[in-house]
């Protein structure tokens, strides 16, 4: 594997990665409502997912997408829903300044976040499409593919915490405009949903 692979690879998934998604909404929304800490959690769960996604593309997960094209469309419509669901649930749930003394759930937030990776359509495609294009024939695949995920998910890595550490510095801002911040958060994450809708068809 050669720079004339991994800078092209490097390019196209910054590219991918700073394109908004249900990561970053469900990233941005955690910290913005209940803290950094909250989102590094998030960041974990999310990374989980993506670790994951490594491991079926190592097992042959781009084989099984191709003998089952229905797959891919389950999950891109169960990505979407679970954004309507987590836009609703943004929708009613009480605003950042009544849960500042709570204990955070961070548990669920784990679990959420690795189900938002594990529904995302857009980390699907990386792993089913766009790892193996840049697997050189003559080398060892498996091999390439643990560099090739690992980069990934070092960028996602650097980004999602910047995410978090931009949206958690916002805590205090929202918290002190009441619900209606909830609410903003709870559309973007419906227009990530619609927006899903349309790009990943």
């Amino acid at each position: 594997m050669t720079l004339n692979t991994l800078i092209p690879f490097l390019l196209a998934v910054l590219a991918m990665e700073l394109t908004p998604g249900p990561n970053m909404a469900y990233l941005a929304l955690v910290a913005a409502r209940s803290g950094r800490r909250a989102g590094a959690v998030a960041v974990a769960g999310v990374t989980l997912g993506l670790g994951a996604y490594l491991l079926a593309s190592v097992a042959g997960l781009a084989e099984a997408a191709q003998r089952w094209p229905w797959a891919y469309q389950a999950l891109r419509w169960a990505g979407v829903a679970y954004l309507f669901w987590l836009a609703f649930d943004a929708w009613r749930e009480a605003p950042p300044k009544a849960q500042a003394d709570g204990v955070q759930p961070f548990g669920r937030i784990f679990v959420r976040g690795l189900v938002a990776n594990l529904l995302n359509p857009k980390a699907a495609l990386l792993y089913v499409t766009l790892l193996p294009a840049f697997i050189a024939p003559d080398g060892d695949p498996v091999t390439q593919a643990l560099i090739l995920g690992s980069i990934h998910i070092g960028v996602s890595l650097v980004i999602h915490g910047s995410i978090v550490l931009f949206a958690g510095s916002a805590r205090e801002l929202m918290a002190r405009q009441g619900p209606w911040t909830g609410r903003i958060m709870a559309l973007a994450l419906a227009s990530v949903a619609i927006w899903l809708v349309f790009a990943t068809a």
